[in-house]
């Protein structure tokens, strides 16, 4: 089910330039109403159910719609997310509740550098269809490259 906003709760992330939701969301479903300063989903049949936007929000303000096979008769699944880890909260229709915590990532932020082991490609190169650093990651010393035929 797709998730909402809800409008109590969202300030529009307004410490940023733009949503954390808007920022996340992989279909760019989640955008700024710039009248009320909330963010909202402008298209909920398009939501892929990926809870990006549920699990970055910083005011807890998008909930998600659970299957009722999930989460039957008036249970919530609540995600709370911090610095390092976020805490799902599941309430049952009983009222019991279970707390699971899975941290956000592994490495601390910013200590990943992608390139750094890739140096500037020589100019020659840029021409070539190849991607950077292809032949290194497929274990070969050069690329076969294709010959084009003029017939």
């Amino acid at each position: 089910m797709p998730t909402y906003v809800n409008p109590q709760k969202c300030d529009g992330c307004k410490a940023l330039d733009k949503p954390a939701c808007s920022y996340i969301c992989p279909n760019d479903l989640m955008i700024l109403d710039v009248a009320m300063g909330k963010a909202y989903n402008q298209e909920p049949d398009q939501c892929w159910e990926c809870y990006s936007c549920v699990k970055t929000c910083p005011q807890s303000a998008i909930a998600m719609r659970g299957y009722s096979d999930v989460m039957p008769l008036g249970a919530t699944l609540t995600p709370m997310r911090g610095t390092e880890s976020i805490m799902w909260t599941v309430q049952f229709r009983d009222k019991r509740v279970k707390r699971f915590k899975f941290p956000i990532r592994s490495t601390p932020w910013g200590s990943i550098d992608p390139y750094a082991e890739m140096g500037e490609p020589p100019a020659g190169e840029l021409g070539k269809p190849n991607l950077a650093g292809e032949d290194r990651w497929l274990g070969v010393d050069e690329l076969a490259v294709p010959e084009r035929s003029l017939a």
